[in-house]
This record gives C-alpha cells, sequence and structure tokens, in this order.
C-alpha cells in the first residue's frame, strides 16, 4: 500500500497584494471649484474641458452663462482631481491668457475667513454664528466689530473675539484704520455688514471691491431714515423685502447678490412688520454670504451672475 500524496493548497484568488504594514494609503482626489468671466466666444467650455480630462478630472458640477449685454461668459466648474493647485494653473494658465479671463481656483468648501460688522440689531449675527456652527454654513468668523458693545455677549457666547471701535463724528478715520488693521491682521477674505449702520469710506469700498455684503430692507428709497417700517405702515405697503448687495462708494446700490419678499396685508401692526423685515433681512443675508463663499456669484459690471 503507498502512502497518499498530500492535496495541495489551493492557488490564492487574483487580488491587490496588501499593504506593507505601516504604509500610508494613496490621497483620494481634492475637489475644486473653478470660476471665471472672459469675453465671450467659440471654445472655451471645450478648451477648459480639454485641460481638466488631460488631468484625469472628474467634473461633478458646470455650469455657464453667456450675457448678450455684456458680451461677457461666465462659468463655474467643480472638478475632483489628484492635481495640486500648482499642476491645475500651470495648466489652466495659456487657456486663461488665449481667452482673456478673470479667473479663481479653491478646494470646496473651504470656509473663508470673516469678519462681522454689526451695531445693535442681533438678528443677522445670531443667525449667522448659528448657520456657520450647525449648519455647514462654509465661513470662519475670526472676529465680531461693533461700534456699540449691545452684541458683545452673543459673540462671546459663540466663542467669536468681539472688537469695540466706536464711530462718531471725530473718530471715523481712526475706526476705519482700526478695521483696515484688523482685516490685515486676522487675513479676513470676506467682511459681511450684519445690520451695521455706518456708511464705509469710498476709499474702503474700492480697496475691498467684491468682499463686503451688505443687507437692508427693500424699501429705499421711499422710505429712508429713522423706523422706516412704521413709514411703511403708514403708506400700508403690502410687499416686505430685503436685499442683499456688494459694497460700493454708492450707497445701498452695490452689485444685488439676493433678494426676497414678504406678503402682508391691513391686519398686520408696526411690530409684525419689524418682525417679519427682521426675518426676511437674515435669511436673504446667510443665502447671500452662502452663495459667495461657496463661489457661486461672479460679477458682472454693476450686475452679479448667480449660478445656484
Amino acid at each position: 500500500m503507498t502512502a497518499s500524496q498530500p492535496i495541495p493548497a489551493p492557488a490564492p484568488a487574483p487580488g491587490p497584494s496588501p499593504a506593507p504594514a505601516g504604509a500610508v494609503p494613496a490621497a483620494g482626489p481634492t475637489e475644486w471649484v473653478l470660476t471665471l468671466s472672459c469675453p465671450d466666444r467659440p471654445g472655451i467650455v471645450h478648451a477648459v474641458a480639454g485641460v481638466l480630462a488631460a488631468l484625469d478630472g472628474n467634473i461633478t458640477e458646470s455650469q455657464q452663462f453667456g450675457d448678450p449685454g455684456s458680451g461677457r461668459f461666465f462659468m463655474r466648474v467643480q472638478v475632483e482631481a489628484r492635481a495640486d493647485r500648482g499642476e491645475l494653473e500651470a495648466a489652466l494658465a495659456p487657456v486663461a491668457e488665449r481667452f482673456g479671463m478673470t479667473w479663481d481656483l479653491d478646494v470646496v468648501g473651504r470656509r473663508l475667513r470673516t469678519l462681522v460688522l454689526v451695531s445693535k440689531a442681533p438678528h443677522c449675527l445670531v443667525d449667522l454664528l448659528y448657520r456657520e456652527r450647525y449648519q455647514d454654513m462654509p465661513v470662519d468668523v475670526v472676529g465680531v466689530v461693533g461700534n456699540h458693545r449691545d452684541l458683545e455677549e452673543i459673540a462671546e457666547f459663540y466663542g467669536k473675539p468681539f472688537h469695540h471701535v466706536p464711530v462718531t463724528q471725530d473718530t471715523k478715520a481712526p475706526a476705519e484704520a482700526r478695521l483696515r488693521e484688523l482685516v490685515a491682521q486676522l487675513d479676513v477674505e470676506l467682511v459681511v455688514l450684519a445690520r451695521y449702520m455706518q456708511i464705509l469710506s469710498d476709499e474702503l469700498c474700492r480697496d475691498l471691491s467684491g468682499q463686503v455684503i451688505n443687507i437692508h430692507h427693500s424699501f429705499l428709497p421711499s422710505f429712508k431714515g429713522a423706523r422706516p417700517y412704521a413709514q411703511a405702515y403708514d403708506r400700508g405697503v403690502k410687499l416686505i423685502g430685503a436685499t442683499s448687495h456688494y459694497v460700493t462708494g454708492d450707497l445701498d446700490e452695490g452689485p444685488i447678490i439676493e433678494q426676497d419678499v414678504e406678503r402682508v396685508d391691513h391686519s398686520r401692526a408696526v411690530a409684525d412688520l419689524v418682525a417679519l423685515g427682521e426675518d426676511v433681512e437674515r435669511r436673504t443675508l446667510a443665502r447671500a454670504v452662502r452663495w459667495h463663499a461657496e463661489h457661486r456669484v461672479l460679477l458682472d459690471d454693476h450686475r452679479t451672475v448667480v449660478f445656484h
């Protein structure tokens, strides 16, 4: 009787080799957002898409608009790619030069360093800080500046540094100089006027062009000055609205980002109008800030293109 031969073990199924102990896994792709504007002409989308495809990029979102009035073309693209910023910028630069593009590249979801300016009304500040903390608003509020101390406790509750910069007719210049210092020291990318009841100088508006967002009720220019809601009540208005816009030297006339309204009737008291107005102001400002931070707002001279 012969001894039986051992049965060989089956060959392992084909598959990737296990990583060596301690090996660092390869980094996944980064999602980038590219925004651009240029004179409109054929071939822009094809050229941009070709560059991204050559880098093995996967476009996850793309929107474009050609303005027949200004003759300019606007585009926003989100793309997943393993290429780093330097590689993307080097690849895009010849296309940008060829088409005369103004363009920007950023990481999707990066939080913009934001400074919020306030006076006494709390509703817009509270809303922005709540959305930043609990609703993934893509901003990093690095400070709150108030020309009064009324909202200092709110800033402290959310862990935000509060800077009291009082403004009077005699201190307006040094107050604005202090504001400039804070913008520089905190590396601020966006300034939000959350019911800040002071006017910025023309020079500061020019220096921060496209970086300052304001909110105000939409009764202007009909009901100016103090107690606009009481004036609106006396006139029997049927719509309450708010406008959020970029700040320019022309008071309350910068490029509009977002507007919203609430319908009212004769049964509403002045206090009702004020409450409704504050509600529409806070949500209008929040949408404008979010869209700006997500690079969805492109300037078209005195107008905006907003890619929702």
